[in-house]
């Protein structure tokens, strides 16, 4: 009867052993997932909207639909843009990226810095 007591016991401490093991790998894996998808994903968007509060009169920027034009006029959540000669359309802040030369330029200039 000890003899099986003893044996019980020995098999209790390790399954609250390999319990604490998958405790710590689940503890792992969720910091894995959080520097490799949540946190670079959340400063990018920090950056596009840092993009989006800077711009100004005559900059080039290119809509989400893929419309390059030049902003001729900001308001709180809108700009007016110009895609050509007389041609203006009133986007969302929301839809707009920076031009494929200003892109490479800042890229170029944050390289330099390091």
């Amino acid at each position: 009867m000890s003899l099986n007591w003893i044996l019980l016991q020995e098999t209790a401490t390790a399954q609250s052993a390999a319990g604490w093991e998958s405790f710590i790998m689940i503890i792992a894996l969720i910091a894995i997932f959080y520097f490799f998808m949540i946190r670079p994903q959340s400063k990018k968007q920090k950056e596009i909207k840092k993009f989006r509060e800077g711009l100004s009169v005559g900059d080039k920027v290119i809509t989400a639909g893929g419309i390059y034009g030049k902003i001729r006029d900001v308001k709180e959540t809108t700009f007016l843009l110009e895609i050509s000669d007389n041609v203006k359309i009133r986007i969302d802040k929301n839809s707009v990226y920076p031009s494929a030369e200003d892109a490479q330029a800042s890229a170029a200039a944050a390289t330099d810095k390091k």
